[in-house]
């Protein structure tokens, strides 16, 4: 007994290792795992931490040199609420960015939640991003610390940020990890392109109303709310210790501290909540009796033509609101159709022929019309036995791309000409618009028929699968760079207008711009029926290799 007892001591008395370690060691190896699975990931992977590097220089010199400045509070601060911001977003758009995101892998393990949270919240500190926000934080901190009080105080605001920011980004995460791993947290993630975009747009405007003169002393009072938003506020902080606003910079460094343990409480409740209570996201909704009327047809099938052309418009138009990619890409035109016109507007750089790019935009739509429907793409070509079929089906497309593109084409020309104040040239920046259109949508129908690609669907952001990207190239680019051409009769014709000095004959190229761009349609569509008729073969295997 006492040999049995002699020889399980040291097994028993072995030191367990803590919950923290554990989570930081396996962080680790996901991420070196994550590495290995290929030569390109491990690349990107570099070149992120060089530019994030460069990136992190770049701002800690910025910081260095507004020292001293009197703005240099106001930009410390802001951007610290700039930072927390994309923290709190980012797992809402890219959900798959980190794969210890979602709490859901540890249900089945027998964990507390005070460990739990703590030893995420440790592991969660590993990466490039909280190293980037920690030299962020302290460059911002370092251009608003005058002095040893204000020395002492960043010494504590500058992990406070850090950690309150990683800490908001695994609440939101937690709270919301059900909706992310949904196909709604899936189409979310896909419109991360347009926030991007949108993003710059506004980055853009506020950097050249920022760089004008007095430009930052408009964003004083903007600054002085966000100084009392945690974490900014430990930055705010850190400045009003450098004024001697002893406590001023109490105050906001309690705020700050408070902020974060409320964010910790609701995080722990979220893992409390995800760990003890079923999952209803599979639970499969009733079907709405009223969603389709007697005769089978739903909601939008009332509104549209009978026959063919119907049902393909119908079709078009639930994609653009149920499939993924389809919608990204229509969100994502529409956006930025509409913002480019009019953030030139506004910076009073503008010009009416802005609202050509919206037509731009929306008519690329119109290109790889077959890629969106996959492989399935073989039922729509069991209906396709004549050119006359093809003509058909290609026609109900364009119409259902014209039932948005126009309406919205005509709604960003308005707004165009009203921020611009010059409604006289309304009618002429609508005619070119619509010639544009028209000649995108023709040239699509053709791109179509010529150059099919496939879309992957299991990729949230490959367009193009492997090997197909020359045809997307040729058919974007090429149908592009056509379109432009085709409407050069317009182009010239409102630029003999203006030479001549002829004004008032520039209300032509509306009903001009009109008839030409619903012309280069027709056309379009009669030359790619025959193509696609007889290429069915080649286009269904093009896109079904997604």
């Amino acid at each position: 007994m006492s040999a049995v007892t002699s020889s399980t001591a040291p097994a028993s008395s072995a030191p367990v290792p803590s919950l923290t370690s554990v989570f930081v060691r396996l962080k680790l190896s996901l991420l070196r795992n994550g590495l290995r699975q290929s030569g390109g990931r491990t690349a990107a992977y570099i070149v992120s931490i060089v530019f994030g590097v460069l990136f992190a220089a770049g701002m800690l010199l910025a910081f260095v040199l507004v020292r001293g400045h009197e703005n240099a509070g106001t930009v410390a601060i802001l951007l610290t609420g700039v930072v927390a911001l994309a923290w709190a977003v980012m797992p809402l758009f890219v959900p798959s960015g980190d794969e210890t995101l979602d709490p859901s892998r540890l249900v089945m393990l027998p964990l507390l939640p005070a460990p739990l949270v703590r030893a995420l919240l440790v592991a969660s500190l590993v990466g490039i991003g909280p190293v980037l926000t920690l030299l962020l934080a302290f460059g911002a901190a370092l251009s608003v610390a005058h002095g040893a009080a204000a020395t002492l105080v960043a010494v504590l605001a500058v992990p406070l940020v850090t950690v309150t920011c990683v800490a908001l980004s695994r609440a939101v995460a937690a709270a919301n990890i059900r909706l992310l791993t949904s196909r709604k947290g899936r189409d979310l993630a896909l419109l991360s392109g347009l926030v991007i975009a949108v993003g710059m747009q506004v980055v853009n405007f506020a950097a050249q109303r920022l760089s004008e003169p007095g430009g930052l002393d408009a964003v004083e009072p903007a600054a002085a709310v966000v100084g009392w938003l945690p974490p900014a506020a430990a930055i705010g902080a850190v400045d009003a210790a450098g004024e001697g606003a002893y406590a001023v910079a109490a105050a906001r460094l309690l705020l700050t501290a408070a902020a974060l343990a409320g964010l910790v409480h609701w995080w722990r409740r979220s893992l409390v909540r995800l760990m003890v209570e079923p999952d209803g996201s599979t639970i499969g909704a009733a079907p709405d009796p009223g969603a389709r009327g007697k005769d089978g047809t739903g909601f939008l099938g009332r509104f549209l033509p009978g026959g063919r052309t119907g049902a393909v418009m119908e079709r078009s138009l639930r994609y653009m609101w149920r499939d993924p990619k389809t919608k990204a890409a229509w969100v994502t035109s529409l956006a930025i159709g509409l913002i480019v016109p009019l953030f030139n507007a506004l910076q009073g750089a503008g010009s009416i022929y802005w609202a050509c790019f919206a037509s731009g935009m929306l008519g690329m739509l119109m290109y790889n019309q077959f890629g969106q429907d996959t492989s399935a793409f073989w039922m729509v070509a069991q209906t396709l036995s004549t050119p006359a079929d093809a003509y058909a089906e290609l026609r109900a497309r364009a119409l259902a791309l014209l039932a948005v593109t126009l309406p919205f084409t005509v709604l960003v020309t308005v707004l165009t000409c009203a921020v611009l104040g010059d409604w006289g040239r309304l009618p002429e920046g609508l005619g070119l618009a619509f010639g544009l259109l028209g000649a995108m949508l023709g040239t699509g129908a053709v791109a179509s028929a010529l150059f099919p690609y496939s879309i992957p669907q299991d990729s949230g952001y490959k367009n193009v699968v492997p090997g197909q990207a020359g045809l997307a190239w040729i058919s974007i680019f090429g149908g592009m760079l056509v379109a432009a051409l085709l409407c050069a009769p317009l182009i010239g014709a409102a630029v003999c207008f203006h030479l001549a000095g002829h004004h008032a004959l520039l209300w032509l190229l509306l009903p001009a711009g009109t008839l030409y761009g619903a012309l280069l349609v027709w056309a379009g569509l009669r030359l790619a029926a025959p193509r696609t008729a007889n290429r069915l073969p080649e286009i269904l295997a093009a896109v079904s290799k997604g």
